[in-house]
């Protein structure tokens, strides 16, 4: 009997620190819901990408009060997670899209900030900042190899440093909406000529907002094409045992609807998607993504 309500003590102690993981908030099941309404996801503004580090001790995300983007911060420390706080904030410029590299020493984001630092908006770029200690160091662009005169969104890594991004670079006076998505090869540091993917994934249509799982086994993105169920859906594409992807599936209506799904994230454990649904972040148990295979 002892045995029995040890491990029963035991078994509530895991699922209470793994619900505290994600800000104390209720466990999701197969059916959508709300992260953190009213703490994350709140009315009168929109909330954007969104990631937990890997020990699900630090949460960053974006969201846009007065229609400019800015990055948030929390973490959990004895316990207890902080107060959001805004890292990257500007009186001009927004900032959005986060994402940490590999090893978590970076964080990177998307601006439409110029490249001095000051002056004008331009199109987005994918940039970065690097921890130092307890604080973060300025803005760095992610330099030539990533960024174009067109602008450039979301950003997620393989474990191996690879980058998946998406980009407008290629579009047209005619189809300036025309993004696609593109990965860069990370060799000694240095970020690699883009490769576009092929068309079991890009299409003429927009594609963007990718989430490459960490071992590259498959990919989520949003894309607003003929056939899904209104604005822009999220697509799920697998990596073949030769290398190839397949041809990219629409995650569903328990997912998708009239309104856009777009910033996918997939947790470090795998068991949650990430995304946002017009103005607000969902999450889901993400089990429903190896039926899809």
């Amino acid at each position: 009997m002892k045995n029995y309500f040890f491990f029963l003590l035991l078994f509530a102690l895991i699922v209470r620190a793994e619900a505290q993981k994600y800000l104390g908030q209720p466990l999701p099941g197969p059916v959508p819901a709300v992260f953190a309404p009213g703490l994350i996801s709140t009315q009168g503004q929109t909330e954007f990408g969104s990631i937990f580090s890997k020990d699900g001790t630090e949460f960053f995300y974006a969201a846009e009060p007065g229609g400019k983007a800015e990055i948030r911060y929390m973490k959990l420390e004895n316990g207890k997670w902080s107060t959001a706080k805004s890292i990257m904030v500007h009186d001009t410029y927004s900032y959005n899209d986060p994402f940490l590299s590999p090893d978590e020493k970076r964080l990177y984001f998307i601006s439409n900030m110029s490249m001095s630092g000051s002056g004008e908006k331009k199109d987005y770029d994918i940039w970065y900042i690097e921890r130092r200690g307890t604080e973060w160091s300025n803005a760095v662009n992610a330099g030539d190899q990533i960024n174009s005169a067109g602008n450039e969104y979301y950003i997620s890594f393989t474990k191996n440093g690879t980058m998946y991004f998406s980009s407008n670079r290629k579009a047209t006076d005619e189809k300036k909406e025309n993004y696609d998505i593109y990965t860069s090869r990370n060799v000694n540091g240095i970020f690699q000529a883009p490769i576009k993917l092929p068309e079991a994934i890009n299409t003429q249509y927009y594609e963007a907002d990718v989430f490459v799982d960490p071992d590259e086994n498959f990919v989520i993105f949003c894309a607003n094409k003929p056939g899904g169920n209104g604005g822009g859906d999220l697509y799920i594409s697998y990596k073949n045992a030769d290398g190839a992807w397949q041809l990219a599936k629409n995650l569903g209506k328990e997912i998708n609807a009239e309104r856009y799904e777009f910033c996918p994230f997939v947790t470090a454990d795998g068991k949650y998607l990430f995304y946002t649904k017009g103005d607000e972040i969902y999450w889901v148990d993400s089990k429903f993504l190896r039926d899809l295979r």
